[in-house]
């Protein structure tokens, strides 16, 4: 029962990066960890045409423990982050509009707005290029999210966003796409004006005892 519901609820994260207009089609992947390995959406399938059993299960060798599908191309990035950041329970992958354009200009999103500090540094870094599914991306990624940081763009190719689960990750992806926006917009406008180090670290502590009141 565990099992199913945890595969319901990535299928239906995955679901939700579509219906909220972060990822098109068959693109894009998300995973969530296991005690041993970690479940991942299957490669080339739409879905609203997946059903939980769908989802494939692989331990930390990418080996597939159970599943009749592919794992998605990306399993490897996947694998790789829960391996580096001990802390992180999901993780999520998108071509998001926003998030794609600035990547494919090779561009970061700088500290222009103090929300920039939700990803955990004072910019959301834009990693290197390097092929899709390979060790390389996986490398490059990880220097991009170096210092704590939960989000970084991957050049000429999207978003990866790191989150405690599901839901941290997911609603991280919609912060950063809206923030990609934002900047895109305001680079239409003119020269961004940028907050210093010393203000994003301001934030950034501020950041560190906001919390839901029970």
């Amino acid at each position: 029962m565990l099992n199913h519901s945890r595969r319901a609820a990535l299928l239906e994260t995955a679901r939700d990066m579509n219906r909220l207009g972060l990822n098109q089609g068959t693109s894009g992947n998300v995973s969530l960890r296991l005690d041993k390995g970690f479940l991942i959406t299957p490669s080339a399938l739409a879905y609203e045409q997946c059903r939980p059993a769908d989802m494939v299960d692989l331990d930390m060798e990418g080996m597939v423990v159970q599943g009749q599908y592919k794992p998605s191309s990306e399993w490897r990035l996947h694998r790789d982050m829960y391996r580096s950041r001990p802390e992180t329970g999901a993780v999520l992958h998108c071509h998001s509009p926003w998030c794609t354009t600035l990547a494919c200009l090779e561009k970061e999103i700088p500290p222009f707005h103090y929300m920039v500090a939700v990803a955990g540094g004072n910019s959301i870094a834009c990693a290197d290029y390097a092929l899709f599914g390979t060790a390389e991306l996986s490398q490059k990624a990880l220097a991009a999210l170096s210092h704590g940081r939960r989000a970084c763009l991957l050049a000429h190719h999207g978003l990866v966003c790191l989150g405690a689960d599901l839901q941290e990750a997911l609603a991280l992806a919609v912060e950063v796409e809206n923030l990609a926006r934002c900047y895109g917009q305001a680079l239409q406008i003119g020269t961004v004006p940028l907050l210093s180090d010393e203000e994003m670290a301001a934030v950034r502590e501020k950041f560190t005892s906001y919390r839901p009141s029970s």
